[in-house]
């Protein structure tokens, strides 16, 4: 009897295979042959399941960001406004080990995204869909009193902005962006109304 497989289970496990790779040792080191190995597969049963490599890189991808959207939405149940602005920005950036590597995975694939459509297209519509996120907790802290209600779409570019900067600052310079989260809690201090 011919052994049955479960073509979900296995898609899984080479993407799995290929974050590991990726948070492990960066981008680069997530060719085709690394990703196999890693998932104890040959090099064609990944031709088998992805078209190509992007489009393994873009399911570890999109992994990624699902597991830091379950994590936010665990933590802002019963958040609004600031407070839940807040949370959300301090999830942002890299202040553990787990964060650390979730932002280098993130800054890896901004500079494969220059040169793939495909993780262009995901980068942005996943980017867009954090600035709504961010520009509506906005509004719910302008609605609550808590700061002015104008040039909000503004304030949420600066604030994400702020949170690649810091991040960026962190991975490479260590030493120098120790302060990170009292540099959002300040900025986000500086939007509240007297």
């Amino acid at each position: 009897m011919p052994k049955i497989v479960n073509h979900d289970e296995r898609r899984e496990e080479v993407v799995a295979a290929a974050r590991r790779i990726i948070l492990r040792e960066g981008i680069e080191a997530a060719t085709t042959r690394a990703i196999a190995k890693e998932a104890g597969y040959s090099n064609g049963v990944l031709t088998h399941y992805f078209a190509d490599k992007d489009e393994i890189l873009l399911s570890a991808l999109r992994t990624s960001h699902r597991r830091i959207t379950e994590r936010l939405a665990a933590k802002l149940t019963g958040l609004t406004g600031l407070a839940a602005l807040r949370e959300l920005l301090l999830d942002n950036l890299p202040m553990d080990e787990e964060r650390e590597r979730e932002t280098g995975l993130e800054i890896g694939f901004w500079a494969r995204s220059l040169t793939s459509p495909a993780l262009l297209r995901t980068q942005r519509e996943e980017a867009a869909d954090l600035c709504l996120l961010v520009r509506t907790l906005l509004q719910s802290a302008a609605d609550a009193g808590e700061i002015a209600d104008e040039g909000l779409d503004d304030t949420a570019e600066r604030l994400l902005a702020l949170v690649d900067g810091l991040s960026l600052h962190r991975l490479l310079y260590p030493d120098r962006a120790s302060r990170i989260e009292e540099i959002m809690l300040a900025e986000l201090d500086r939007l509240r109304l007297p």
